[in-house]
């Protein structure tokens, strides 16, 4: 039976997808908040709290609430809410009140840039905004930070549940020039991600395709800062494991295309006997795997990334054609989480009445963190920011783990996923070695 609370989630659940619909919302379990300037309705939902008096700060959260995504994604922000509620919308002695906020438009279907440069100055701008649970996509991302790196009154502080860009954080293989430090203009850090960046994904994938006994990929990309960033560093690691790419690798998909019969018909000319689709499913991703499927026949494995979650969005747009796509993901699954994992699982379970999907476990420990930095400081956003880096995570939702000084986790494991009978199937875990990887 679900508890009582149930149906105060799933009053926020009915607001958020009105979000996804009309363009703004949230739900408004709370009083408005009084005491804290509300973040504008363009983006963002009422300010939820249900604690005593008023919100002295509020958080936001910055996610895509429209397109293939968004199932996830409201999932993730009612992860946030819940979070707050167990520990009485409280970050030691600071009253904390949440705003869901949206990134996305419904003409995208998915993140839009425009919308992610106008959130940013909303949160630098408002001073009851201590800090944001964002962004989603890493495009996003690399708008956002350095908006919020120059906010008045100090560095705002931002962790991600899901960037795995690792030009964020760290220069290196799959990065641009001038990376992270372009993203940082104050020379402080302000950005933590409680998920392991594509360097490792990218390993992992390519481990995953030598496994499988693949002999040559053709590797596509969406052109955007993810997609290309995990589509060239699986060529990179790809060729280290022996496996071979196709020349001019990656090659670019149109996601405003009509038919994609002609990439099919290349990977066919080439003799690939599968496909990396380095992107994001919200990218006309149904429909490409579609054409490709019909193009190259049975025989050709497809391969993608965490870009390509939740995987009910993916088998949604692609149908039968999705039949035994493998996808990768960073972290464990949901009911392989031990300790407070685990507790947040089965709690998180109870209150929505279905598991949730991996990334919802990120979106609460990257509140969590976030709260937790905001306890440990002086009430100032500088504080804040500063606390996110060098922080031990002892049993935390996700297990024990760091955020080094760069603010990437010392978590390393990427799970792999099967599509079959249409639904995911939990494969195995790989972890690559950090040698690998940086070598």
């Amino acid at each position: 039976m679900r508890k009582p609370g149930f149906f105060l989630v799933l009053a926020g659940v009915i607001g958020v997808l009105a979000f996804a619909a009309a363009g703004c919302g949230g739900d408004d379990d709370g009083d408005g908040g009084g005491g804290a300037t509300a973040l504008p309705a363009a983006s963002c939902g009422p300010i939820r709290y249900e604690g005593d008096g008023e919100p002295d700060f509020l958080i936001a959260s910055d996610l895509p609430l429209q397109g293939s995504n968004r199932s996830l994604t409201t999932e993730m922000a009612d992860a946030i809410e819940f979070v707050l509620k167990q520990r009485d919308w409280k970050a030691g002695d600071n009253s904390i009140g949440y705003q869901s906020c949206d990134d996305s438009t419904a003409q995208a279907g998915s993140w839009d840039s425009a919308k992610c440069s106008s959130n940013a100055r909303s949160y630098a701008n408002n001073e009851s905004v201590i800090g944001v649970v964002g962004t989603f996509n890493s495009g996003c991302a690399k708008l956002e930070i350095p908006v919020a790196n120059r906010a008045p009154d100090g560095p705002l502080a931002m962790v991600s549940p899901a960037n795995t860009y690792p030009g964020l954080t760290i220069s290196g293989p799959g990065t641009e020039a001038g990376e992270p430090d372009n993203y940082y203009p104050t020379g402080k850090r302000n950005y933590a991600r409680v998920v392991w960046n594509d360097q490792f994904q990218g390993a992992a994938a390519a481990q995953l395709a030598k496994s499988l006994g693949l002999k040559k990929v053709y590797v596509l990309t969406d052109k955007e800062t993810y997609g290309n960033g995990i589509a060239n560093l699986f060529v990179r690691y790809a060729g280290k494991v022996g496996v071979e790419t196709v020349p001019g690798a990656p090659v670019a998909w149109d996601k405003n295309a009509t038919s994609y019969d002609a990439i099919a018909s290349k990977v066919k000319t080439s003799g690939a006997d599968a496909i990396f689709l380095g992107g994001i499913v919200c990218n006309n991703g149904g429909k490409l795997i579609k054409d490709l499927r019909a193009g190259v026949g049975p025989d050709v494995q497809i391969l993608g990334p965490d870009g390509w979650t939740p995987i009910s969005a993916t088998i949604d747009g692609a149908g039968d054609a999705s039949e035994g796509m493998y996808i990768t993901q960073p972290g464990l699954p949901a009911d392989q989480l031990k300790g407070e994992g685990k507790a947040f699982v089965d709690d998180f379970t109870a209150e929505i009445g279905k598991a949730p999907n991996p990334y919802t476990a990120y979106a609460a420990q990257a509140a969590s963190i976030l709260l937790d930095s905001i306890e440990d400081s002086d009430g100032t956003r500088a504080s804040v920011a500063e606390g996110l880096f060098n922080r031990d995570v002892t049993d935390g939702i996700l297990g024990n783990f760091k955020i080094d000084e760069n603010g990437d986790t010392t978590l390393g494991i990427v799970s792999v996923y099967q599509i079959k009978g249409q639904k995911e199937t939990f494969s195995k875990t790989i972890t690559p070695e950090l040698s690998f990887v940086k070598g």
